[in-house]
């Protein structure tokens, strides 16, 4: 029989934070196993999930990071949710296997939708035919959206992403993991708590309004695990990555554009990357970056002009790529992996008069690439947040408006991740009872110590 499990994602919590500014994890976790985890690269959310979930590499599972481009399709898909984009055997299938009965309950974790888990609930805004943009969930079963909305109220969407992100996303999350506890009882519940990753990359991890993002997830942290104790439940601690300090945006679409590699469309008298015609572009992803090259033999040109821009540490292809466990065809031809110190921007305009309209707002679909520039409000514009409570009641009366409150100042961002840092503090940790080394695990380590776990 398997033990009842729930694994806590504690999205940017690393061996440091653990130690100086999480006192009551850092209680709990000293009477437990700790291992720092070597990181998957790129070491973002969806591929260190699938890779946890899974056991293989970005290459063998195909989550290549948290968006990629469709080269059939001509168009770059991020922050999807179908759980057919993964390939391999997810951890809650191997034990069903093993225990036919064997119930998860995936909450929030990403890849989310028509998964085979029995209970899912994952953030999903709905959209009507009049333009129009609601905030909600998906949930799986269906009827059970209703029910706890019902009982917690609405998911506090503002709170999960843009300039509003915070605690209480995560605290509503937690409460959505008691409330199924307390309905259902499951076997495995995997609860994604992603708040602490919001102020460490917007001051930074040694900022002292970070210190008080990891104390607020310690004490949230620290509450629900002493509520799957107390009913019996083996708790796990996971994270995904780590963040560390970042001083310098690297606008790799800007270099290919000044060698004329881009191509764009007028639209609405803005700049629209189109890059179905573009010879070189780059879909931005943290510190690490997917070049798509569709001409094999402009290839070296391309790769010469990356490794000659500042904040590029390195440029994998070919049997770099396999040896990093890249070399899947949703990955670019090239990927631009950044220094310690720089992050990589989509931005592709030089004039912010021709920067697209979505470029204002939070739009994580659109963008050719992720966008931490989100998670803020303008602060060239007077009263931005007295603008933003107008657009909003614009919206709740009917009307529909453009929230365009985002800037384009990409150095406000102070935190981030993707690439493998130097120092094993700032990797990501597991803790539990898992196998006791000092050495660290591999990424793909991770998935036979959480079989391990729950198998009891």
């Amino acid at each position: 029989m398997s033990r009842r499990t729930a694994i806590l994602d504690l999205v940017g919590l690393s061996a440091r934070h653990l130690e100086r500014d999480c006192p009551k994890l850092a209680a709990w976790a000293a009477k437990r196993a700790i291992r720092r985890i070597d990181p998957v690269l790129p070491a973002l959310t969806c591929s260190a999930q699938s890779t946890y979930l899974t056991g293989l590499p970005p290459a063998r599972h195909g989550s290549v990071g948290n968006g990629w481009y469709d080269r059939t399709l001509h168009e770059h898909h991020f922050w999807k949710q179908s759980n057919a984009l993964i390939q391999g055997t997810k951890l809650w299938e191997t034990l069903r296997a093993e225990r036919p009965n064997f119930k998860t309950a995936k909450l929030f974790w990403w890849y989310n939708m028509y998964s085979s888990a029995e209970i899912s609930i994952t953030p999903r805004p709905l959209y009507p035919a009049d333009g129009r943009k609601f905030f909600d969930i998906h949930t799986h079963p269906m009827d059970l959206r209703p029910r706890i909305k019902a009982d917690l109220g609405p998911f506090p969407f503002p709170a999960f992403w843009g300039p509003t992100a915070g605690l209480p996303s995560s605290a509503w999350i937690a409460a959505s993991a008691r409330w199924i506890e307390d309905k259902e009882s499951p076997d495995l519940s995997l609860v994604y708590l992603p708040h602490l990753d919001y102020d460490l990359q917007r001051f930074g991890p040694d900022d002292p309004r970070s210190k008080q993002a990891c104390a607020d997830l310690d004490t949230l942290a620290a509450d629900l695990i002493a509520f799957y104790e107390a009913r019996g439940v083996t708790v796990v601690v996971l994270s995904e990555y780590a963040l560390t300090a970042v001083d310098r945006p690297v606008h790799l679409n800007r270099v290919l554009r000044q060698h004329g590699w881009l191509s764009f469309k007028d639209e609405v008298g803005r700049e629209k990357l189109d890059t179905g015609t573009c010879r070189a572009f780059a879909l931005a992803d943290h510190q690490i970056a997917h070049v798509y090259v569709p001409d094999a033999t402009l290839r070296p040109a391309v790769k010469a002009a990356l490794e000659a821009t500042p904040g590029v540490e390195k440029v994998l292809e070919g049997e770099s790529l396999r040896a990093a466990g890249l070399d899947h065809e949703r990955a670019g031809d090239l990927v631009a992996v950044a220094d310690a110190r720089s992050w990589f921007t989509y931005y592709h305009w030089e004039d912010e008069n021709l920067a697209p309209e979505y470029a204002r707002c939070v739009d994580i679909h659109r963008k050719h690439g992720y966008d931490p520039v989100e998670l803020f409000f303008d602060p060239a514009k007077p009263l931005v947040k007295l603008r933003a409570a107008g657009k909003l009641l614009r919206k709740m009366l009917g009307f529909r408006m453009m929230m365009d409150l985002i800037p384009l100042d990409a150095t406000l961002v102070k935190g981030s991740h993707g690439r493998r840092p130097e120092n094993s503090l700032d990797w990501p940790v597991l803790i539990g009872p898992v196998t006791p080394s000092e050495t660290p695990l591999a990424a793909t380590e991770v998935h036979g110590e959480l079989l391990r776990v729950c198998r009891g």
